[in-house]
């Protein structure tokens, strides 16, 4: 074999004969290359197979498997701390919940047994289940913050409805409602009326309750006593203002019990009938009157009758 060299360092052309053996042992000389280059590629992969691993190589992934369990035990360590927090919250919500729907139920004459807030609501029916895949720790933790959220909000809205509630009922407690003497009996009406005086029409802005010196007289409504004095006409007389311009008068009293700026509950005793001031006899004047204006009583004292 020929091997003809053509360099501008030479003048003439210069030809290499090879013999077979020569040939030879080229081809076997770059053989021995490729199956060493070969053999150092493939080397440090085989290393990394358990057959051919080193002890420090293999203690050194060992250590690296076992930090990565422990980041991952660490993550889901603090994963269900905060779900436990989350759910202890939760819980805490829904105790408050209970106790202000049993608040609500009782203040808006509810039965106790339409709903029971201390047990969990009845739920039925057959299972079909679904193709989707378990519940995701993130999923269920994003569900938890959201139904956080909402019992935070029906709670401030319950809270709310608790003091309408309650405004309503005091509002109620607030109005003249209560027969301010028990055992009596209607002697004058409220209207025009011959005055036992002087003979003559005149109004009369409240109604009589004919009973025996010295009986209790009750407020009518919760309030702030204004008046508890004698009084020309309305002789020994007690007035009750319960806001939002509505006061009761007691009148023709033979004694008062409380005094002005004291503060009285329905069906307090405040005073003892008598015959004092511009009366002919033991009875018990009484007037409501709202922003100034005599209104009829019986139409509250009606109410009230109506209602119980």
């Amino acid at each position: 074999m020929d091997i003809i060299l053509v360099s501008g360092r030479f003048a003439k052309t210069r030809t290499i004969r090879l013999s077979s053996f020569n040939l030879l042992m080229l081809v076997l000389l770059a053989g021995a290359v490729l199956f060493a280059a070969a053999v150092s590629v493939q080397y440090p992969l085989a290393r990394l197979s358990p057959g051919f691993m080193s002890d420090e190589l293999r203690g050194w992934l060992a250590s690296a498997q076992t930090e990565e369990q422990q980041k991952q035990q660490a993550y889901m360590r603090e994963s269900l701390d905060t779900m436990a927090k989350r759910l202890g919250q939760m819980q805490a919500q829904m105790q408050r919940l209970d106790a202000l729907g049993a608040r609500l139920a009782k203040v808006s004459g509810m039965k106790p047994k339409e709903f029971s807030f201390d047990k969990p609501p009845a739920e039925g029916g057959p299972y079909l289940p679904t193709m989707q895949q378990d519940i995701s720790l993130q999923s269920m933790s994003q569900q938890m913050s959201g139904l956080t959220l909402s019992i935070s909000d029906r709670n401030d809205k319950l809270m709310a409805l608790e003091t309408m509630l309650m405004q309503d009922r005091s509002n109620e407690w607030l109005i003249p409602s209560v027969t301010p003497v028990k055992n009596s009996w209607f002697s004058s009406t409220f209207g025009w009326r011959i005055d036992p005086f002087t003979g003559k029409e005149g109004m009369h802005e409240g109604v009589d309750f004919v009973v025996p010196t010295g009986t209790p007289v009750y407020a009518s409504a919760g309030g702030v006593v204004s008046y508890a004095d004698l009084h020309p006409q309305y002789g020994n007389l007690v007035e009750i203002d319960h806001g939002n311009g509505v006061i009761t008068r007691y009148a023709h009293n033979s004694k008062v019990l409380v005094k002005v700026g004291q503060m009285v509950r329905r069906g307090q005793k405040i005073s003892l009938s008598g015959s004092t001031g511009r009366s002919t006899g033991p009875h018990m004047h009484f007037e409501v009157r709202y922003k100034g204006v005599a209104q009829n009583p019986v139409r509250f004292l009606k109410k009230e009758e109506a209602s119980s």
